[in-house]
């Protein structure tokens, strides 16, 4: 059986891998083909039917677990899957084929309680709490990405990528005194936290309809709204600005907001960019 990590262009490739994505296409010549992404815990690679198309294509849905032989190519410069047979793999469970975060997911939740319990300001801790305290979204935070196609694009990735932003912006603040430490904190904290209403489970993360409509930020900002009855007026406007404008430094109002946008940039810019390791 073949780790997606492991493959190897002009060989045979045979495994059980989850359908992330899968799409009925047509060539430029009008031949149906199938557009599929597999993803084992090791990665994820695009593969194609171009062969037995409506035979293939009636034996398994997106999501499913698929036992596929095939062999690898290379497309534009990435590793692509010619499948040659594919059946529904009914003894594998999809979810756990969903690609995950190499981190410990207990330290990282550990870190998780470690900078929530940093708030000092009693309303902001208290917000903090609703949500740290929440069995439901720990887990959600555990098993989801923090973004679909993008940086941290893994199960747990969520998790990884507040944790790593909430130690960015606690640092800044340790050496920028003049930040609000405690508004900065909860705002890294919080600012996907609406990624748990967003995205549906493994192995597609399918956004739910709420999700694809309205987006992670909007469902962040209702759920903070939710659990914010004791904080008072200004602070609540504070954090809910800083969550609104961390995709958009040009709505950002105050240092915390801006510093909230740099530090999400920068968690998603080294995760994701190459590194030369010659």
């Amino acid at each position: 059986m073949n780790a997606i990590a492991d493959l190897a262009e002009d060989r045979v490739v045979e495994g059980v891998y989850a359908v992330a994505r899968k799409q009925r296409l047509r060539t430029k010549g009008g031949a149906a083909y199938l557009a599929l992404e597999l993803v084992d815990p090791s990665g994820r690679v695009d593969a194609r039917v171009w062969s037995d198309v409506d035979l293939l294509d009636s034996r398994f849905d997106e999501g499913d677990a698929v036992r596929v032989l095939g062999r690898v190519e290379r497309f534009r410069d990435r590793l692509q899957v010619e499948v040659r047979s594919l059946e529904r793999a009914t003894d594998a469970d999809p979810a756990a084929l969903a690609p995950t975060m190499r981190r410990d997911g207990d330290e990282l939740e550990g870190f998780l309680e470690f900078l929530a319990g940093e708030l000092s300001h009693p309303g902001l801790n208290d917000v903090v709490g609703r949500f740290v305290d929440d069995a439901e979204l720990r887990t959600r935070l555990r098993t989801l990405p923090a973004t679909l196609d993008g940086h941290h694009g893994y199960a747990g990735g969520l998790l990884e990528h507040t944790v790593g932003v909430a130690t960015i912006c606690r640092e800044t603040a340790q050496l920028h005194p003049r930040l609000r430490t405690d508004l900065l904190l909860a705002a890294a904290l919080l600012h996907d936290v609406g990624r748990t209403r967003e995205l549906g489970s493994a192995p597609t993360f399918r956004p739910s309809e709420e999700g694809r409509l309205l987006g992670h930020v909007h469902l962040g900002l209702r759920l903070i709204e939710e659990r914010a009855g004791a904080l008072d007026g200004a602070a609540r406007a504070e954090l809910l600005h800083a969550v609104a404008a961390h995709h958009d430094l040009r709505s950002a109002r105050t240092a915390e907001a801006a510093a909230l946008y740099y530090a999400n940039q920068l968690d998603a810019v080294a995760a994701t960019r190459p590194v030369d390791t010659a």
